[in-house]
């Protein structure tokens, strides 16, 4: 039987929040922590809010990306297509 960590809830959203800045992925700081011996639980509720306030966070945006696709050849330059 695995051990439970203790660990505030809190310590364990910034944790994720400071990590996904950084590139990790969710399942690899998930799978580090209850390999730690954090309760799976704990670490599934800390992972939510963490993710739901860095939603908050990101900016929101006025208006959609627009994407341009070109076509070029073999040397790199672009195509006109009619």
């Amino acid at each position: 039987m695995t051990s439970i960590r203790k660990g505030s809830k809190e310590q364990l959203v910034e944790y994720f929040k400071k990590n996904l800045k950084k590139g990790y992925t969710t399942d690899s700081l998930k799978w580090a922590l209850i390999n730690q011996g954090y309760s799976r639980v704990i670490v599934e509720e800390s992972l939510n809010e963490a993710q739901k306030e860095m939603a908050k966070e990101a900016p929101i945006l006025k208006e959609k990306p627009r994407i341009n696709y070109q076509v070029l050849d073999k040397g790199g330059k672009p195509l006109e297509i009619a």
